[in-house]
């Protein structure tokens, strides 16, 4: 292979056969169960990296996403949590974990963007009167989300601004020495939305203690709201806002 070759065809690894494809990358049906809480305001502080900030409401989004149908991706569902935050005066999320159970969108999502993405086993689904929302790492089950199903209807277009609203990351790739070669805040937007409908409903939450899957460091203190969301979307790719290494 030619040197040309190599750089005219390296978009991922591995680079004869890429773990995924190139975007852009269009979800149908995309289903949420976000349960809203409020936590520890030093804990979040811990985790949240400058220049973002917390506003004064202490607040986490505890999401189930379920995607049967993603452009590239196929069929997976993942698990994590999102912390409302503040960039130069903006509104926005930043997520802090990610925990699904397919390899091409953990290495997509790791590699262009830098979601947080680990590997495990989140589960969304309605059980009788119940949407249920679990994660399991491994055997141990490390978080549970319940939510009365479809008690009340809400104004999807009230919802597109929250969903239109930036997103952050903090992406970090190493270098060949294990130093860091990329370090960056990274902004992206969720692009083309449809809400296909939204409800809600009597929520709770249950987050356990694991050391790899650490989502109980940001305890639940008061769960706030249960939210349950059917969209199509599209996952636009982002831009530096920040170097930590410039």
């Amino acid at each position: 292979m030619k040197l040309d070759d190599v750089r005219r065809n390296a978009f991922a690894m591995p680079l004869t056969s890429p773990a995924f494809p190139p975007g852009p990358y269009r979800f149908v049906d995309r289903e949420f169960l976000v349960v809203t809480y409020r936590t520890d305001p030093d804990a979040l502080r811990a985790v949240v990296p400058e220049p973002l900030q917390i506003p004064d409401e202490p607040l986490v989004k505890y999401e189930f996403i379920r995607m049967p149908d993603s452009t590239g991706f196929g069929d997976y569902t993942e698990s994590g949590q999102v912390i409302p935050v503040l960039y130069q005066g903006r509104k926005g999320s930043y997520v802090h974990s990610m925990f699904l159970n397919d390899e091409a969108p953990i290495a997509g999502g790791r590699e262009l963007w830098g979601f947080p993405k680990k590997l495990a086993a989140p589960l969304l689904q309605v059980q009788t009167d119940t949407l249920l929302g679990t994660l399991d790492y491994g055997s141990v089950r490390v978080a549970t989300a319940t939510m009365g199903y479809k008690h009340r209807a809400l104004d999807a277009q009230a919802l597109l601004p929250g969903l239109l609203e930036p997103n952050y990351l903090l992406k970090i790739i190493p270098h060949v020495d294990g130093s860091a070669r990329i370090c960056e805040l990274v902004e992206y937007h969720l692009e083309d939305v449809v809400v296909k409908g939204a409800w809600t409903g009597p929520a709770a939450l249950q987050l356990a203690e694991h050391a790899l899957a650490p989502v109980a460091r940001l305890p639940v203190l008061e769960v706030v709201s249960g939210v349950h969301v059917l969209t199509d979307l599209t996952l636009g790719l982002g831009r530096v806002v920040h170097d930590y290494l410039a």
